[in-house]
C-alpha cells in the first residue's frame, strides 16, 4: 500500500477518480490514479518519481507505475477542452482538487487505508445510480459533454440516468457552439470509447437529447427513425468478432445507412482511421446486398460484386464474418452466400496464368468463371 511505501512517507496521498468509483460498484478496477496534497515537483523527483505530465504535474511511481499527480486548480483561459491555466502547489487542497472534475461520483477520494473523502456528495449518487455535474463550472469543458454520455454508456445497464440539471447544462453547452472547438481526433476516441461499453447506444441517444449529436455528427440526423434503426444495431455484430475490433463493427453499424458522400463527409470530419471507414463502407455493401436478396433472387453478378467491396480475395478470413452478419440480419440468405463464397474461391488466378491469361484477359476471364461458379452454387 502506498502509506508503507517510502517514497511517500510525509506526503498527503490519495487514491482518486475511476479506481475509486468502480471498486465500490463492483465493477472491474484497471488503473489506480493518485493525488499528492503538499508537495512539490522536486519533492517527487527526489524521492525517484518520473515526471511524464505535459500540461500539469504528474509522476511514475518507479516500481508500480501507477500515476500521481500533484493537487491543483484550473481557470477557464480560452475555447475548448485544452482553454484552461492549471495552477499546482503545495496549497493545493484535496477539495479544491476534486472541484474541478466533471462528476460527483469522479470527485472521491480515498486514503491508501480506505478511508473515503466525499466532499461532493459522491457515493450519495452513485447508491442512486445518478450521473450528476459537480460545480457550474461543467460547462467550462465542452469534452465533458461526451464524457458524461460515454458514463451513461458504462453504467445505463446499472441503472444509470443524467441528472435532469446536468442535461440542462449539456443542452447548453451544445448550444454555445463550444463543442465545435473540440479537436476531431478527441471526438472520435471519446466515441470510440463509448462503442466499447456496454450500451454505446445511450452514448448517442444521450449526445442526441443534448443537442450535441446535432453538432457533431448531423449526417445521423437526418431521419429520427433511422437513427432508431441505427442504434439497435449496434448490438447485432457477427459471432467471434474480437474485443478490440468490436468498436470499429458498431460503427460501421451505425453508418451503414448512410450515402457514401455523408458517411465520407463524417468519416473526414472526424478524421476516423482506416479500419472503421472501410468496415462503414463494407456494412454498407451488405446492406444492398441483403435488400437486394429481399427484394428479389440473388444471382452471380451481385454476389460478385459483394465479395469485391468486403475484400474478398484479399482477406478472405474476414468473410465468414460478413456472412455471419447476413445470418444476424436475413438467415436464409447466409447459407447460399457461404456455398457462394466456397465455390468462388476456388477458382484462382495461378490456374488461369498456368492456362495462358494476362492482362486484362487474366482479370475478366477470373471475375467470369467465379461468378458461373456463383451462379451455379446459387442454383440460377
Amino acid at each position: 500500500m502506498a502509506a508503507r511505501d517510502a517514497r511517500l512517507a510525509g506526503l498527503a496521498v490519495y487514491r482518486v477518480g475511476g479506481a475509486v468509483r468502480d471498486a465500490r460498484l463492483g465493477w472491474p478496477v484497471t488503473d489506480v490514479d493518485w493525488v499528492v496534497v503538499g508537495a512539490t515537483p522536486e519533492a517527487m523527483t527526489t524521492r525517484g518519481f518520473r515526471a511524464v505530465g505535459r500540461d500539469f504535474p504528474v509522476f511514475l511511481h518507479p516500481q508500480t507505475q501507477e500515476e500521481y499527480a500533484l493537487a491543483r486548480t484550473e481557470r477557464k483561459s480560452g475555447h475548448g477542452y485544452t482553454g484552461f491555466e492549471v495552477h499546482a502547489s503545495p496549497e493545493v487542497s484535496l477539495e479544491q482538487d476534486l472541484v474541478r472534475r466533471d462528476l460527483t461520483i469522479n470527485a472521491m477520494a480515498e486514503t491508501p487505508e480506505g478511508e473515503l473523502v466525499d466532499p461532493y456528495g459522491g457515493l450519495a449518487d452513485l447508491e442512486a445510480r445518478v450521473l450528476r455535474h459537480v460545480s457550474p463550472a461543467f460547462v467550462e469543458d465542452p469534452l465533458r459533454v461526451l464524457r458524461t454520455a460515454r458514463f451513461l454508456a458504462r453504467y445505463a445497464g446499472l441503472g444509470f440516468v443524467i441528472a435532469a440539471e446536468t442535461r440542462e447544462l449539456m443542452r447548453r453547452l451544445a448550444a454555445s457552439g463550444e463543442l465545435g472547438h473540440l479537436v476531431a481526433e478527441r471526438v472520435w476516441t471519446e466515441t470510440e470509447k463509448a462503442l466499447s461499453e456496454p450500451r454505446p447506444d445511450a452514448y448517442f441517444r444521450a449526445l442526441e437529447e443534448g443537442g450535441a449529436l446535432a453538432a457533431l455528427m448531423p449526417e445521423l440526423m437526418h431521419d429520427a427513425a433511422a437513427l432508431d434503426e441505427a442504434l439497435g444495431r449496434l448490438a447485432r455484430l457477427p459471432e467471434g468478432v474480437a474485443d478490440e475490433e468490436a468498436p470499429h463493427w458498431r460503427w460501421a453499424r451505425l453508418v451503414e445507412h448512410l450515402d457514401a458522400e455523408p458517411r465520407e463527409a463524417l468519416a473526414e470530419r472526424l478524421k476516423l482511421p482506416r479500419l472503421p471507414r472501410r468496415l462503414a463502407a463494407q456494412a454498407a455493401a451488405t446492406r444492398r446486398l441483403l435488400g437486394a436478396a429481399r427484394a428479389e433472387a440473388l444471382d452471380g453478378e451481385r454476389v460478385l460484386a459483394w465479395l469485391e467491396a468486403v475484400g474478398a480475395w484479399r482477406q478472405g478470413e474476414r468473410v465468414a464474418a460478413w456472412i455471419g452478419l447476413v445470418r444476424r440480419e436475413d438467415d436464409g440468405s447466409a447459407e447460399a452466400l457461404s456455398l457462394a463464397w466456397c465455390q468462388a474461391g476456388k477458382i484462382l488466378p495461378r490456374e488461369l496464368v498456368e492456362a495462358g491469361y494476362q492482362g486484362r484477359a487474366l482479370g475478366e476471364e477470373l471475375a467470369r468463371r467465379r461468378r458461373a461458379a456463383i451462379d451455379e452454387a446459387l442454383g440460377n
